[in-house]
């Protein structure tokens, strides 16, 4: 009787798991995982893939960036992050003027399937637009289960929104097994201390980060949490920047409730000096937190204790003619407009939470495999399929080279931005081939593999606890 045979295998690696490191090879049949085990045990292979030196990570997630018309678009991004070792995203979306929340759907996940060369999931922003609420069934039956309110931007339209409307939106999210994001920060607060810095003349880059204090993210977490406490909602805090923030999570999280939160490069690694560098180009939301604060090192600590479940990009990049009249006045252009938050990070997530995180600080390799796969794929309900080696997931594997050492440069990058503020940045290790659904993605020679619109749309269920607890 003929032996049963695999696609392939993955052999000389150390596989990572959030739980482990092991000395194991990975078979891959029909794009799924097949075995994992030594080599000599498992079944023949097509094809053999010599890792040699190198580790086996499950496919790397970003939950939290922009696509869009505004930023980069579903061809550049996804392509973009492929190089870079990621497998899956799942980026913020909006409805467009007029459209119902199932037509924006529609719109949206065409766009993407024809041009993403990852998989993905969508969250869905909701404005204070109290008519949409009633799309919130039908867009849970579509496999889209998180949704995202910001209690800031008072100046952006529609986009703040009310106390009464964020209890709205958790009241039908609870009994449909869905999930609320917020951006926490005392919008009205905010306002004030804008205006007040506008009319004493205070405009500069660097008068920005003053105009959102550290409490204003903590007072707005807490609101959050106690909403989220009442309607029985689970919460997730989007791109964390504060101690503040982090201690009133730890408490919500010691008593039970389902709360977890994310934070991102930008603040485990820079501060506001960085506006002296790169003015309106370093304007994001939440700010740059104070250099020589507390805030960097309570991160890295919270993240390396499980109490923030996942690491992401927010990659918000804008075209630099938007950023550019910001030098005169970091909160107006001449015509009035909010000069635009966000910064390019997609481009450079990986290649520095594995150089500062598991290199220069000692984190386990679990860790990276926590917060960049697992940890996010169990939060927006992609898990087992997602985020895990394991018997039967997608085989979505990320192989990382921790050999080589190098420069992080803006000439390197896809994307709009046109900058990093990460230029200069010298780090160690990076993707040396990458796996989506058993097929190559990133070839060693660091070219992309599949064509755009490989990438698939992935339905997501409810949310799963995340791993806690040091790695």
């Amino acid at each position: 009787m003929t032996a049963p045979s695999v696609d392939l295998i993955i052999k000389g690696g150390q596989v990572v798991t959030s739980t482990d490191v092991i000395d194991a090879a990975v078979a891959v049949k029909d794009g799924l995982i097949a075995a994992i085990g030594a080599e000599r045990l498992l079944p023949p292979a097509e094809r053999i893939i010599d890792a040699a030196g190198k580790y086996v990570l499950p496919g790397l997630i970003d939950c939290h960036l922009h696509l869009g018309p505004e930023n980069d678009n579903w061809q550049t991004g996804p392509l973009a992050a492929a190089r870079t070792g990621l497998t899956t995203l799942i980026p913020f979306v909006i409805y467009e003027e007029g459209e119902t929340l199932e037509q924006a759907f529609k719109r949206l996940k065409e766009e993407a399937e024809a041009s993403s060369v990852l998989d993905f999931g969508f969250h869905m922003i909701l404005n204070h637009d109290p008519h949409m609420l009633e799309g919130i069934p039908a867009l849970v039956r579509q496999g889209v289960r998180s949704f995202k309110l910001f209690m800031t931007y008072k100046k952006r339209g529609r986009r703040m929104v009310s106390d009464e409307f964020i209890c709205k939106v958790m009241e039908r999210l609870a009994p449909l097994d869905g999930l609320c994001q917020l951006h926490c920060e005392s919008g009205d607060v905010i306002a004030y201390l804008e205006d007040k810095a506008i009319a004493e003349g205070r405009t500069a880059p660097r008068d920005f980060p003053p105009t959102c204090p550290e409490w204003t993210e903590e007072e707005a977490i807490n609101r959050a949490i106690l909403i989220g406490r009442m309607l029985d909602c689970p919460v997730y805090v989007v791109h964390l920047s504060t101690r503040l923030g982090l201690e009133r999570i730890r408490r919500a999280q010691s008593e039970g409730q389902r709360v977890w939160t994310e934070t991102c490069p930008q603040y485990l690694l820079l501060t506001d000096e960085a506006m002296e560098r790169w003015g309106p180009f370093a304007k994001i939301g939440p700010p740059l937190r104070p250099a020589g604060g507390p805030d960097g090192a309570a991160l890295w600590q919270g993240s390396a204790a499980g109490f923030i479940s996942c690491v992401a990009s927010d990659h918000a990049p804008r075209p630099p003619a938007q950023k550019e009249p910001g030098r005169q006045n970091i909160f107006l252009g001449p015509d009035g407009k909010v000069i635009p938050f966000g910064s390019p990070s997609l481009e450079t997530l990986v290649p520095l939470m594995y150089s500062e995180g598991v290199v220069k600080r000692g984190l386990p390799l679990t860790w990276l495999a926590r917060v960049l796969a697992e940890n996010p794929a169990r939060i927006f309900g992609l898990y087992p399929r997602k985020g895990t080696i394991r018997i039967g997931a997608d085989a979505d594997l990320t192989i990382w080279d921790p050999a080589p050492e190098w420069t992080i440069q803006a000439g390197q990058h896809l994307g709009i931005a046109g900058f990093t503020p990460y230029e200069g940045w010298k780090v160690r290790g990076r993707p040396w081939m990458s796996l989506l659904r058993g097929q190559a993605l990133l070839t060693p020679d660091g070219s992309v593999e599949q064509k755009p619109g490989y990438g698939q749309y992935l339905p997501c269920s409810g949310p799963r606890l995340p791993l806690a607890g040091p790695c």
